[in-house]
């Protein structure tokens, strides 16, 4: 982290091998100093900068960048100020219920708390570690998904066609399936970004 007086210019989040630099305004004199000094840092220690996955991006101009899992973009609020966006990637999601599926389809004739063993370490691990940020239009997604298979399941145990909606509601299904419910946001942000 470096400081300016009181503001700061620079912080980076690094997770093993992955690096973010993010710097508060477009400084092209800054930038270079960052990416010269990440370059000597990386030879010290025998490991060479990907030139093909490492990009630098301006938040300001509308565009995005992803770590670990997570697509970040600013984003205005309802009350006119920029605030940071982190949304988990589609393809994380994609990847969930393709596994959730697989075990639905694996499991199709057993009896439903078969499955929910099966699937609740799975979704509580991702659950766990995307409730940050704005994930709730996503959780509501597959939470919704997920009820729509234990629905198909349960009337396909009593030989019939559909999803219930009429015999159970929303809560009965997720009472009665024992399956991990608690897509919770855990909200990190709350200062917004300032306009440019």
């Amino acid at each position: 982290m470096t400081r300016n007086g009181k503001r700061t210019q620079l912080e980076y989040a690094r997770y093993a091998d992955d690096l973010v630099i993010l710097l508060r305004a477009n400084n092209g004199k800054l930038t270079k100093q960052v990416l010269t000094r990440l370059r000597e840092e990386y030879e010290k220690i025998e490991v060479k900068l990907n030139e093909d996955k490492s990009k630098i991006v301006d938040l300001t101009e509308g565009e995005s960048f992803e770590f670990l899992g997570f697509i970040f973009r600013r984003v205005k609020g309802r009350n006119g100020k920029y605030r940071p966006n982190i949304q988990p990637k589609k393809e994380a999601r994609t990847k969930l219920l393709r596994k959730l599926k697989e075990e639905f389809r694996k499991h199709r004739s057993q009896p439903l708390d078969r499955i929910t063993k099966k699937i609740n370490p799975i979704l509580r691990g991702w659950l766990n570690y995307y409730r940050i940020g704005n994930s709730a239009k996503c959780f509501s997604y597959v939470r919704r998904w997920l009820e729509k298979k234990i629905r198909a399941h349960l009337m396909r145990a009593k030989q019939r066609h559909g999803f219930g909606w009429k015999r159970w509601s929303t809560k009965e299904i997720f009472e009665r399936s024992k399956v991990y419910n608690d897509f919770q946001i855990r909200y990190l942000f709350t200062k917004a970004l300032p306009a440019r």
